[in-house]
């Protein structure tokens, strides 16, 4: 479908990286039937990683604070 990979894995309720693979698997088995890539799927999904990993940087970097401060008050 013209749905993203990770849209369809949440719904699924599985790791996008497993459907990742069960699509890798079907298309070396079956190459004629192997859908086209749109590059603006490609685009939405770089968008949408990029935004995660600055959340998730932002996230560590919390942490980090947090732990530094609660070490320095235990001591």
């Amino acid at each position: 479908s013209s749905q993203p990979v990770t849209q369809t894995a949440r719904e699924l309720g599985i790791n996008v990286n497993t459907l990742h693979t069960w699509i890798n698997n079907y298309r070396r088995k079956n190459p004629g039937d192997a859908p086209q890539v749109d590059d603006e799927h490609l685009y939405d999904e770089l968008k949408k990683l990029r935004r995660e990993n600055a959340r998730l940087k932002e996230d560590r970097d919390i942490l980090k604070k947090a732990a530094a401060f609660f070490a320095k008050e235990s001591s």
